[in-house]
């Protein structure tokens, strides 16, 4: 009765608006939807009063469930509306311009709302998820607009074969694993522990209130954990004890976790070594681009023994017998038909709240994938890292929990409902939310903040993460390096060549190399031009640029995990494209640049410092590099390398400063297979001689110069290897 009186109030509101636009014909796709003619009537005067609303509702503060479903709503039917009327071949193009101007007029309130709560942004992707509560309201508002219902459309059924099918790759290497392996057999040894049992709940809807007992709160979300026994890790590793505790829970049995550490605290070294505890292998990590790279040196590091391979493209170079596979999200509907036919023993989804929306094919991918390795295997190692699990929604949990095989689409699964069943409570009584939430927290939720085990880690860490720059700019990045080089061996050449002392040096004559990487580096500093190969300043600008986005991709992955990020960047034209990725990611920043007066930079740092929305600020390396506080934040992300440890040091210390009462992690983004690789170890290389020769003070130890000078010479040796290699073959 309620909603049908809501329905019939909306109707003669409708008819009562004068002057609030008209509709004719039909509405959204398809459908002979009858409507009434006159300038009061139609969908339009309906939306701008819900629109308004919403409006309002954002004003106040944090957009409510209800107002977020009318916000989807209204953007769904301005889409419609704004189709169906540049499709109308009746109407006059006056009359078209009139309602498109009026829809234009809707839609700039959406934008204004969306600003003010960035949130919605989500709400406006092509995937996103359609709840129930949105088709009824969409239908109430047709209706309230005089149109007449349309007949409830049945939803396209998603298979994971069907969508990009055409794209389906399967590399050589693994069709010769399949045939050296022919016979998969499937493992039923655990059928018993899954085999129903009478259940009390089995009327009940569940996963509704298992979501909301997580909004009341509770004590901190992590699973018993053991005290860690003797593990065994690669020479030269050592585990935290944070790290050791879920490594020894794998060896104790336990397979299943939503691993949801803070940043900085080893997420990637515990799957791997909770794998090698848990003999999960073949295992299979999902991940994103931009830790793709990563995820392969890590898994060297701490699981040497176990071959890794890391998926580029359609994945024709990769090891076919590797027992750890790599993945990034991007490319996975091209892979993911050989992938589930596998025979994985453990599978991983780093940054799991990728998947969040169900509705999305990556999503999809990645569900339906744990459903085929979890029918294959009895007990697979499942883990889904993250350190946001929700985004915007408790029901973001949704996904994650059925990538873990804890409940489906509708209800709990076995293990889950068997705790829920032990409870002896249902929905309806008081305590069965915090009980139920333990429930879910035991089935394998670990969430350790930084300040909860600062005993374990230092109070300031560099981390490198490794991208690779596979597109065209990387292409031609590698290209202008290689003519540098060339050019380099031209002179070395010709030094060689003109040589009168008639002295003569077997294989490379490593003096006159650090000679030639001097004449060129001082050609470099006053300006001349010998050749048309980009100079070394040149190419590491071009490097920054090309991982600009990647750098800020991440740091605006870390600013909704952690809070507050400090950005920094060396060149203006870097910190512009991550100003642009993180308005594109609904990420508010301020900046330091070098050209803002006092005043500016002041009001910079006040909207840092004290405005809750502002969770990045992007920074100068020369302009931010000295004298500001910000340790309001923990996390820095170094986007472009500079050519000294102690302007590196300056840059961490913005924020690893007295007051600071957490651990610092400075994540430095470096280029892969590129000239920043080998600066980044000349860096860390005086950083080290400093550290020796001034026990332990942040004094630099050789200059600028020096590092430039080396990355030359380091270069010239590589191709002067490479030529004799070549010679020798």
């Amino acid at each position: 009765m309620a909603r049908r009186g809501q329905r019939q109030s909306g109707q003669r509101t409708a008819q009562g608006n004068q002057n609030n636009g008209n509709n004719h014909g039909n509405h959204g796709n398809g459908g002979n939807r009858q409507r009434r003619h006159g300038d009061n009537e139609g969908i339009i005067p309906v939306l701008a009063r819900a629109v308004r609303e919403v409006e309002a509702r954002a004003q106040r503060g944090p957009v409510s469930p209800s107002a977020r479903t009318k916000f989807q709503v209204v953007a769904l039917l301005v889409r419609e509306e704004r189709a169906r009327i540049k499709a109308d071949t009746e109407a006059s193009e006056a009359k078209k311009a009139d309602q498109l101007k009026r829809l234009d007029g809707v839609a700039t309130i959406l934008a204004k709302t969306t600003a003010a709560d960035t949130s919605l942004f989500s709400l406006l992707a092509d995937d996103a998820k359609i709840s129930e509560a949105a088709k009824e309201l969409r239908r109430e508002m047709i209706a309230a607009a005089g149109m007449e219902v349309p007949e409830e459309e049945p939803e396209p059924t998603h298979t994971v074969a069907t969508p990009g099918h055409e794209r389906r790759v399967t590399p050589q290497s693994v069709i010769s694993r399949r045939l050296a392996n022919p016979f998969l057999v499937p493992d039923f040894s655990a059928a018993e522990e899954h085999r129903p049992r009478a259940r009390r709940l089995a009327t009940w809807e569940l996963l509704g209130p298992l979501f909301r007992s997580f909004e009341y709160g509770g004590a901190a979300a992590v699973m018993p954990l053991p005290e860690p026994g003797r593990i065994k890790v690669p020479a030269g590793q050592e585990l935290m004890r944070h790290q050791a505790q879920l490594v020894q829970s794998a060896a104790d049995g336990h397979r299943t976790y939503l691993l949801a550490d803070e940043p900085g605290l080893g997420k990637t070294a515990q799957a791997l070594m909770a794998a090698q505890a848990a003999n999960a292998f073949p295992l299979l990590a999902v991940v994103p681009n931009v830790v793709k790279t990563n995820w392969g040196r890590e898994a060297g590091i701490w699981t040497p023994n176990r071959p890794v391979t890391v998926i580029h493209g359609d994945g024709y170079d990769i090891d076919g017998f590797a027992d750890i596979v790599v993945v990034n999200y991007e490319i996975l509907d091209r892979h993911v038909g050989w992938l589930g036919d596998f025979g994985f023993r453990g599978m991983v989804v780093d940054e799991a709240h990728f998947i969040k929306n169900k509705q999305s094919q990556r999503s999809q991918n990645v569900l339906a994938l744990s459903e085929r390795i979890r029918a294959r295997c009895a007990r697979p190692l499942l883990m889904a890292l993250t350190g946001t699990p929700l985004i915007n929604d408790i029901e973001d949990f949704h996904a994650i929990w059925e990538f873990l095989g804890w409940i489906d689409d509708k209800m709990p699964l076995a293990k889950l409902m068997d705790k829920l069943e032990d409870i002896g409570l249902t929905p309806a009584d008081a305590g069965f939310y915090p009980a139920a939430r333990s429930a879910v927290v035991e089935m394998g939720i670990v969430r350790r903040r930084k300040v909860d085990v600062a005993a374990d880690i230092p109070a300031r860490r560099i981390a490198d993460l490794p991208v690779e720059l596979d597109d065209e700019i990387g292409r031609t990045i590698r290209e202008a390096e290689r003519k540098l080089a060339l050019h380099l061996l031209e002179r070395y050449d010709m030094a060689i060549a003109t040589r009168r002392s008639g002295a003569v040096v077997d294989g490379i004559d490593h003096e006159l190399v650090r000679r030639v990487a001097t004449w060129e580096r001082e050609d470099t500093s006053s300006s001349s031009t010998t050749s048309d190969s980009e100079n070394v300043f040149q190419m590491l600008r071009r490097i920054g640029q090309a991982k600009a986005g990647l750098a800020a991709d991440y740091a605006a992955q870390l600013a909704r995990s952690v809070g507050k990020v400090v950005f920094f960047a060396k060149h203006v034209d870097v910190m512009d494209l991550a100003g642009e990725t993180f308005t594109k990611r609904g990420i508010r920043y301020s900046e330091i640049r070098g050209d803002q007066t006092p005043k500016q930079r002041e009001a910079a740092i006040k909207a840092f410092d004290e405005d809750p929305d502002t969770q990045v600020i992007v920074c100068s390396l020369m302009a931010a590099g000295v004298g500001l506080n910000l340790q309001i934040a923990s996390n820095v992300v170094l986007a472009e390398l500079s050519w000294t440890d102690a302007e590196q040091t300056q840059a961490i210390d913005r924020v690893h400063r007295i007051g600071q009462a957490e651990p610092v992690t400075a994540w430095r983004i470096i280029a892969s297979q590129t000239i920043d690789t080998k600066i980044a170890e000349l860096i860390d290389s005086k950083a080290g001689l400093a550290a020796r020769a001034l026990d332990g003070t942040d004094e630099e130890v050789g200059s600028s110069v020096d590092i430039q000078l080396e990355a030359l010479v380091a270069l010239l040796t590589q191709a002067l290897e490479e030529r004799e290699g070549s010679a020798d073959a």
